[in-house]
């Protein structure tokens, strides 16, 4: 895991010197990223610098230092990342008679690329990566991204260059400056997230998940996927698995285990998160059983916040025989971390899981180096509450007519907060769920609409983000229909969503950021694409089963862990963020929502007032349209400039 960055001067007409400067600067920028080592190779000829910051995890020595020449001198690479079968590539009959300076994962990849060709090479990768690669003989610049987006990387060009980075301050540190996207603006209050492959500027984009973008002599650009999720789920939903249930528990326990124990490869201490949950259990689990020593496992409580599942945790390590670490969080050690989420998400980003996601990575980094996690779980298994919803009540609802729907809505529209609890509370496990309030009433606001229109609401921060930004229109979202399923199954079409969007555009780079930013490697075996591609082959029986999700994943654990540990609620990393803006961070909401100096023009002042004196004084929960709000105002008093943010405004209502 590191940090890439560097630059492509197409017309080559910047100072040679400057070259290796400003890739230089660019990477010292996410120095955290990498703080074992730094390099910066140069082509003053062609324009071309490639930078790099080593975390080193495989081959600590020099040997494994980047960027890194190809032993016939046409390749150079600068990646991040990790491959997990980089010792089974090496062992391809067209690498035969190869001479290795190390024993990294690096050096394999840039000598398969120039023995085998880039394309064969990608074919092959199993891992996460970011990858810029420079053809010499060709002069071309390749920038590649693993295929589920585990790790991030972004991409601009101002005049004639050419600029790439893990992440958005490297540009800053390369002395450019961008206008805002006023889209991304308005998609990033309702999903609390910029959607790929746009960003927060509007002349930067992200490379994405199994993309290849290519830079070619006089500048033209290409973007190209070697693996698509949508096509993935078309293919494998024209092919589902038609094996019994034990035979499909046994594919799925064989290949899990694969995954977990390739990605225990490691020259540094590692670990793994454990929340207790079905996910990191299952990870755990299979960790303890590829009997690679003793494993050690990391998990955070919070008592003060309301709910506390390190028991969980503890009970599955216990069972699990693991080295456990646990640390009780109180709610002033979460809140210390508020003020540093502007530096640690140099693009908006409002989940606000991100907090306790970085509290663990930096009790897992004084312990370890590398953590593996339960990531994509939900994802692939069917494991998130909207699915239950899609499966169950919404299924049967949605058969009634329009009018029927709409009555039904006004009904359930009528029930108290609290006797939505207390059926929860008594209801059998299948039927229980975290926050059941507010569960029914996403279920009453679903009823009458159909379709991706269902999905969109259920994931939507602010249902109306031009409301609060004077009309500002947002990015055109959904899934072309020739990469659609073809299945008429909102389970299906949510997992899709969810798979191409929400998890590598939130999750991935949640736990990307907040982790690197203490420079923890995070890796999710779940989401090794074998698994992924496996996963969707299963019919929706093995999904979810009886009101029962993750089906099938839940037969594989109870092979290592008893029922009785894991059958629980979902919970989730939440924070009681809504009591928090009525308490402790109330005068910190209150500076950012200052009417003087709020958006800086781009927020609709009069609008964003009223929803925080709904929430603060008439008692009403905006805590979920808030939170996006905040952490724009926060980024953008650390990183954007004003005159920048007006000259957009005045380009947006032009």
């Amino acid at each position: 895991m590191c940090g890439i960055a560097g630059l492509l001067d197409l017309s080559r007409s910047g100072r040679r010197s400057d070259l290796a400067r400003r890739a230089g600067a660019m990477a010292e920028a996410i120095a955290y990223r990498g703080p074992d080592g730094a390099d910066v190779w140069s082509d003053t000829e062609r324009g071309i610098a490639l930078a790099h910051r080593r975390l080193a995890i495989i081959d600590l020595t020099s040997t494994g230092a980047q960027p890194m020449v190809s032993a016939d001198g046409r390749w150079v690479i600068s990646y991040n990342g990790e491959v997990y079968n980089a010792e089974a590539i090496a062992a391809a009959p067209a690498l035969a008679g190869l001479t290795r300076r190390g024993t990294s994962d690096t050096e394999v990849i840039v000598e398969s690329v120039a023995r085998r060709g880039l394309d064969a090479t990608l074919a092959e990768l199993n891992g996460m990566f970011a990858i810029a690669l420079w053809d010499r003989a060709d002069r071309t610049l390749h920038l590649v991204r693993d295929r589920l987006g585990i790790k991030p990387l972004f991409c601009a060009q101002c005049k004639d260059v050419f600029y790439f980075a893990s992440e958005l301050k490297s540009f800053a540190s390369a002395g450019l400056a961008f206008d805002l996207d006023s889209a991304s603006i308005a998609s990033f209050l309702r999903f609390a997230y910029v959607p790929a492959p746009f960003s927060i500027y509007r002349d930067v984009s992200k490379v994405l998940p199994g993309e290849v973008l290519s830079v070619m002599p006089g500048g033209r650009i290409t973007r190209r996927k070697y693996w698509d999720i949508a096509e993935v789920a078309t293919t494998s939903l024209g092919r589902p698995f038609s094996g019994s249930d034990a035979d499909a528990e046994a594919a799925l326990q064989t290949l899990l285990a694969d995954a977990v124990s390739a990605q225990m490869i490691s020259d540094v201490p590692l670990g793994a998160f454990l929340s207790g949950g079905i996910d990191s259990s299952t990870v755990v689990a299979l960790m303890v059983a590829a009997r690679r020593g003793k494993v050690r496992s990391f998990s955070i409580g919070f008592p003060d916040l309301g709910y506390d599942e390190s028991m969980h945790a503890r009970a599955v390590a216990r069972h699990l025989g693991t080295l456990h670490e646990e640390l009780i969080v109180t709610a002033a050690d979460a809140l210390a971390v508020v003020p540093n989420l502007p530096d640690i998400y140099d693009e908006p980003f409002a989940d606000s899981s991100q907090i306790p996601t970085h509290v663990i990575s930096k009790l897992t980094r004084k312990h370890v180096t590398v953590a593996l996690s339960g990531d994509g779980g939900d994802e692939l298994f069917g494991g998130y509450n909207r699915y239950r919803l899609a499966e169950g009540p919404l299924q049967r609802l949605m058969k009634l007519p329009l009018l029927a729907r709409r009555a039904a809505a006004v009904i359930l529209e009528m029930v108290p907060d609290r006797a939505a609890e207390i059926f929860a509370s008594v209801a059998p496990n299948t039927l229980r769920s975290a926050q059941p309030a507010d569960k029914l009433r996403k279920l009453v606001e679903v009823l009458c609409l159909d379709g991706d229109a269902i999905y969109l609401r259920l994931v939507s921060h602010c249902l109306n983000p031009s409301a609060f930004t004077h009309g500002l229109v947002e990015h055109p979202i959904g899934l072309p229909a020739s990469t659609a399923t073809g299945q008429e199954n909102v389970l299906e079409r949510m997992q899709l969503f969810d798979t191409a969007m929400y998890l590598p555009d939130d999750i991935l780079q949640k736990v990307d950021r907040a982790a690197m930013a203490v420079s923890l490697e995070v890796r999710p075996p779940l989401l090794d694409h074998r698994v992924v591609e496996f996963a969707w082959t299963l019919p929706r029986h093995l999904r979810m089963r009886n009101g029962e999700s993750k089906w099938l994943l839940r037969r594989v654990l109870e092979r290592h862990v008893p029922r009785a540990l894991v059958q629980r609620p979902k919970m989730g990393f939440a924070i009681p963020l809504s009591a928090w803006l009525r308490g402790p961070l109330r005068d910190w909401a209150e500076d950012l929502l200052d009417p003087q100096r709020l958006g800086g023009s781009l927020l609709d002042v009069a609008a964003v007032r009223k929803l925080w004196f709904e929430h603060v004084d008439r008692g009403r929960d905006r805590a979920d349209a808030l939170w996006p709000i905040l952490m724009f105002e926060a980024w953008r008093r650390r990183w954007a400039s004003n005159a920048g943010v007006e000259r957009d405004r005045a380009l947006a209502v032009s």
